[in-house]
C-alpha cells in the first residue's frame, strides 16, 4: 500500500469498538488510538481538581494543562497510568462534560490528528469519521442492539469486581446514547461514506474478519 492509512471506527457505547479496533490494529500492524479514553482522562482530571461542573471554563483550563498519552492499551494522564480508573462508573457519568464542550473537543481533536500524522492508525470513538478524520480512506460504523451492548458492558464491569446490575448498566447506556445523539456539538452519527457493521450474533473474530474485508476493498479502491 502506498502512503499512510487511517481507519476510523465509530459507534455507540458498548458496540465493541475498542476491542475490535485493537484487534484490527494488531492484525494489520497499525497503531491504535482510543479517543474515548482521552475524554475520560479530561473528566477524571476535572474530578480530581474538584471543578464546578456547572462552569465549563474550569474543565477547559484542566484540559489545556494536562498531558495525555493514549496510544495503545496504556492510558497515561500526566505520566500516571489511569487505564483502569477512567472506566469507573463515576468517570463514565462525567464524560459528557468533556465531550459536550466545544473548546475541549477542539483541543483533543487537534491532539488526535497530531498523533495520527504520518502513521497507519486505527482510531475509534464517536466522531472520528465525521469530524476528526473526514478524509479517512476507510470508515466503519460499528453498532449492536441496546440490550446486547448493555450485556457486554455489564460483563466487563463485573469482571473488574464492580457491583452493578444489567438494568443499571442499560439505564446508564440509554442516557449516554441520548446525550450522544442529541448534543449540538459533534452528535453521534455515521459518516455518509461509512460502512455500517452490526455485531449482533457475531463473534469477535467474525466482526474482525468482516471489517478486514472492508479495509482490503478500500485499500484497493473498490
Amino acid at each position: 500500500m502506498n502512503g499512510r492509512m487511517v481507519i476510523t471506527i465509530d459507534g455507540p457505547a458498548g458496540a465493541g469498538k475498542s476491542s475490535v479496533a485493537r484487534g484490527l490494529a494488531q492484525r494489520l500492524g497499525f497503531e491504535f488510538l482510543d479517543t474515548g479514553a482521552m475524554y475520560r482522562c479530561v473528566a477524571l482530571a476535572g474530578k480530581r481538581a474538584g471543578v464546578d461542573w456547572s462552569d465549563p471554563r474550569q474543565l477547559e483550563r484542566v484540559a489545556r494543562a494536562i498531558r495525555l498519552d493514549c496510544r495503545g492499551d496504556v492510558i497515561l494522564l500526566d505520566g500516571e497510568d489511569v487505564s483502569r480508573e477512567i472506566r469507573s462508573p463515576e468517570v463514565t457519568s462525567l464524560v459528557v462534560h468533556a465531550a459536550g464542550n466545544r473548546e475541549i473537543r477542539e483541543i483533543l481533536v487537534a491532539m488526535q490528528r497530531r498523533l495520527a500524522g504520518g502513521r497507519d492508525m486505527v482510531s475509534e470513538g464517536r466522531d472520528q469519521g465525521t469530524i476528526v478524520f473526514p478524509e479517512a480512506r476507510c470508515k466503519i460504523f460499528l453498532t449492536a442492539s441496546p440490550i446486547e451492548r448493555a450485556r457486554r458492558r455489564w460483563r466487563e464491569v463485573s469482571a473488574r469486581g464492580e457491583t452493578t446490575t444489567l438494568e443499571e448498566v442499560l439505564e446508564q447506556q440509554n442516557l449516554r446514547d441520548a446525550q450522544d445523539a442529541d448534543r449540538a456539538l459533534a452528535p453521534l452519527r455515521p459518516a455518509a461514506d461509512a460502512v455500517e457493521v452490526c455485531s449482533d450474533g457475531l463473534t469477535a473474530d467474525e466482526v474482525l474478519r468482516t471489517i478486514e474485508t472492508i479495509v482490503s476493498d478500500r485499500r484497493h479502491g473498490q
